[in-house]
């Protein structure tokens, strides 16, 4: 379960990242590090971490998944920024 949750944060990150490449190591102690082996060899890209601190780091990695905004958000946005001036 508790690699489970390291698994699932690197897939995100590949998915927002686009690079299929990178992996998580878990070693003894219940403590991850993520390698991107995008360049032919592992290139470590964090320290050793615990599980809670790993899905941080790890989520906080690369690009930013884009924010869904609808309409009706647009619309709300541009009317606080129309009652400000």
């Amino acid at each position: 379960m508790r690699t489970t949750r390291a698994i699932h944060a690197v897939e995100r990150l590949k998915t927002r990242s686009g690079n299929p490449r990178f992996a998580a190591i878990s070693l003894s102690g219940g403590v991850f590090y993520l390698v991107d082996k995008s360049g032919g060899t592992d290139q470590k890209v964090s320290d050793p971490l615990p599980l809670d601190e790993f899905v941080k780091f790890v989520d906080a990695y690369g690009p930013k998944k884009p924010r869904k905004v609808s309409k009706l958000d647009l619309a709300f946005e541009e009317q606080i920024k129309r009652s400000k001036n």
